[in-house]
C-alpha cells in the first residue's frame, strides 16, 4: 500500500504539493477569502481575500496557477514567521569589554508550563566564559549584555 499524496482539484478546494486551498465565505463582508493551510496542520497558516467571479456573487474558481501562486505565497509567510520566531527566541549582541569583544546570547526554550532561558557570553574564539539560567522574560539588549560583562558574569540586571 502506498502513501500517495491526495491532489484534489475542485472549484473552492485544491489539495496538492503539501498544502490545501479553500475558498470561504468571509464572514466581515460580502466578498470570498481562501485559507491555505499546510497538510498536518489543524489551523489556516494564511487567509486572504480571494476574486469574486464574472456574476459578483460567487468566488472565481481555482485553477492551477492561481493554487501555485497561492502555495508559494504561504510557504513564504510560514518560513518568515519561523525566522521571526528563531530570531526572538535566539538572541545575541557582541560588546567590547575592555579590549576584549564578547558575545552575548539569551536562548529562550518556549514551553506553556515552564519556559526556560540561558544567558551565556563567549569570546571571540567562540570559546565559552559564563552561562546561566534567567527569566524567559529577560530582556538583552546592549546595556544589559555590558552591565553583565563588566560585573563579571555575575546575576545580570
Amino acid at each position: 500500500m502506498t502513501d500517495e499524496p491526495v491532489k484534489i482539484q475542485e472549484p473552492r478546494l485544491w489539495a496538492s504539493d503539501g498544502w490545501t486551498a479553500r475558498v470561504i465565505k468571509n464572514e466581515d463582508d460580502d466578498g470570498w477569502a481562501v485559507a491555505m493551510t499546510r497538510d498536518g496542520q489543524a489551523e489556516p497558516a494564511l487567509i486572504g481575500p480571494w476574486t469574486m467571479g464574472r456574476d459578483k456573487k460567487n468566488p472565481k474558481p481555482l485553477d492551477g496557477n492561481a493554487f501555485s501562486t497561492l502555495v508559494k505565497t504561504a510557504s513564504e509567510f510560514v518560513r518568515r514567521s519561523e525566522q521571526q520566531l528563531h530570531a526572538s527566541l535566539h538572541q545575541s549582541i557582541t560588546v567590547t569589554a575592555g579590549s576584549a569583544r564578547v558575545t552575548v546570547h539569551l536562548d529562550i526554550e518556549p514551553d506553556d508550563d515552564s519556559p526556560t532561558a540561558v544567558l551565556s557570553a563567549r569570546d571571540a574564539g567562540d570559546d565559552l566564559l559564563a552561562e546561566m539560567r534567567v527569566a524567559p522574560s529577560f530582556k538583552l539588549n546592549r546595556s544589559s549584555a555590558v552591565a553583565w560583562v563588566e560585573g563579571g558574569f555575575g546575576k545580570p540586571k
